[in-house]
C-alpha cells in the first residue's frame, strides 16, 4: 500500500477505446488519500469510461493506472477488495428489501460474520436508513435509493469509492444529505472520485478536473480554476448585469460587438466583455436599447463560467483540446 504522501489514484496518459472511438485520450492525474475529487464534463466526454477503466470494467488501451500502488491492468481482482463503485443508474435489487440488499453485498465481499454485523450496523447508522430496512428497494424514494446504494458500495470498508453522478435526479435536501455523508467518510480517510453536473457540488470538492472530448483540459481547486487565464482572457473582464427581464435582455447583450459570451445566471446575466467596455458604457448602451435601470458590476467567474468558456474556446478552435 502507498504511504500517506503517495497518490491513491494515479493515471499516466490513460487511453480508453471502444473500437475506433477514443473515449478517454491520454488522461493523467493524481488523487491523494482522503481527497474528494470532482470530475466534470458534458455527457459523452469520457467520465464514466475513465471510472470503468479504473475499476477494471473496461480495458485500458494505452498508458497506465494504479490504485493504492497496484497496477489496474495486472491486479484487477485484488484492487476490487479496496474499492467501491456506485453507478449512474440504481443498480441494486429492487425486489429485495433494504436489509436483504445490504446482506447480499456483504456476502458478495465475503465478510466474516463478525465484520459483517459491524459493517452492517455502521452503514445503517451512517445513512440513517434503519426505518426502511424492511421496505423493498424499488419502493424507496430517489434520495433513499442513493443512500442504500452508498451503503452497499461501502459495506466492505473500501479505501477508494467511485461515484458516477450519485445525486442525479434527487431533490436538493437529499443531495445535501448525501454530500454530508461523503464529507464524513472523507474525513476518515476514504478517497472519493465523484462525477457530477452540478456546479454547487463541484464547489464542495477539494479539487476538480474537467474533461471535454475525451481529454482532461483543466484541473485544480475551484479557486485555482477561477483564476485561470483561460477563464478571463487578457483584455477582458466579467460583469454581472442585473436587469428587470434577464431573458429578453440576454439577446440584446449578445448582439453587442464587445461581448464575447453571455448567459443567464440566476436572475442576472454573466457576460465576458472586452475590457475597453466600461460598466458605465455597457449600462448606457443597454438603456439606449430599451433596458432601463440595468445595473452592471464586475464579478468573479464562477466554475460554470470557467467550464463554459473553456468549452467555447475549444469549439471555436475547431479542434480537439
Amino acid at each position: 500500500m502507498p504511504g500517506n504522501g503517495d497518490p491513491v489514484i494515479r493515471t499516466d496518459s490513460v487511453t480508453v477505446r471502444y473500437g475506433p472511438v477514443v473515449a478517454v485520450n491520454e488522461v493523467s492525474l493524481e488523487i491523494g488519500r482522503g481527497e474528494l475529487f470532482g470530475f466534470l464534463g458534458p455527457n459523452g466526454s469520457g467520465k464514466t469510461s475513465l471510472i470503468k477503466a479504473l475499476c477494471g470494467l473496461v480495458k485500458i488501451a494505452g498508458g497506465r493506472a494504479t490504485i493504492l500502488g497496484m497496477d489496474v491492468a495486472r491486479n484487477t481482482r485484488e484492487i476490487k477488495r479496496y474499492i467501491g463503485y456506485m453507478s449512474q443508474r440504481f443498480g441494486l435489487y429492487e425486489d429485495l428489501t433494504v436489509s436483504e440488499n445490504i446482506d447480499f453485498y456483504a456476502g458478495v465481499y465475503n465478510l466474516e460474520p463478525g465484520a459483517r454485523r459491524e459493517r452492517r450496523d455502521f452503514v445503517i447508522g451512517l445513512t440513517g436508513i434503519a426505518p426502511y430496512l424492511e421496505r423493498r428497494a424499488g419502493a424507496l424514494s430517489g434520495g433513499w435509493k442513493q443512500r442504500l446504494a452508498l451503503a452497499c458500495a461501502i459495506i466492505h470498508a473500501p479505501e477508494v469509492v467511485f461515484l458516477d453522478e450519485p445525486t442525479a435526479g434527487i431533490d436538493p435536501v437529499a443531495r445535501r444529505a448525501l454530500w454530508d455523508l461523503l464529507f464524513q467518510l472523507s474525513g476518515q480517510g476514504v478517497t472519493f472520485f465523484v462525477t457530477t453536473h452540478y456546479m454547487d457540488e463541484a464547489e464542495r470538492c477539494g479539487r476538480v478536473g474537467y474533461i471535454y472530448l475525451s481529454r482532461l483540459v483543466a484541473m485544480g481547486t475551484p479557486e485555482e480554476l477561477k483564476r485561470m487565464p483561460e477563464a478571463s482572457p487578457p483584455g477582458t473582464m466579467r460583469v454581472e448585469i442585473d436587469c428587470a427581464n434577464a431573458s429578453s435582455t440576454l439577446t440584446i447583450v449578445r448582439e453587442l460587438p464587445y461581448v464575447r459570451e453571455a448567459t443567464i445566471f440566476g436572475r442576472a446575466i454573466h457576460a465576458l466583455v472586452d475590457a475597453r467596455a466600461s460598466e458605465q458604457a455597457l449600462a448606457a448602451e443597454l438603456a439606449r436599447r430599451g433596458c432601463a435601470n440595468a445595473e452592471v458590476r464586475p464579478v468573479e467567474p464562477s466554475l460554470e463560467d470557467v467550464f463554459v468558456t473553456l468549452t467555447y474556446r475549444i469549439m471555436q478552435d475547431g479542434a480537439r483540446p
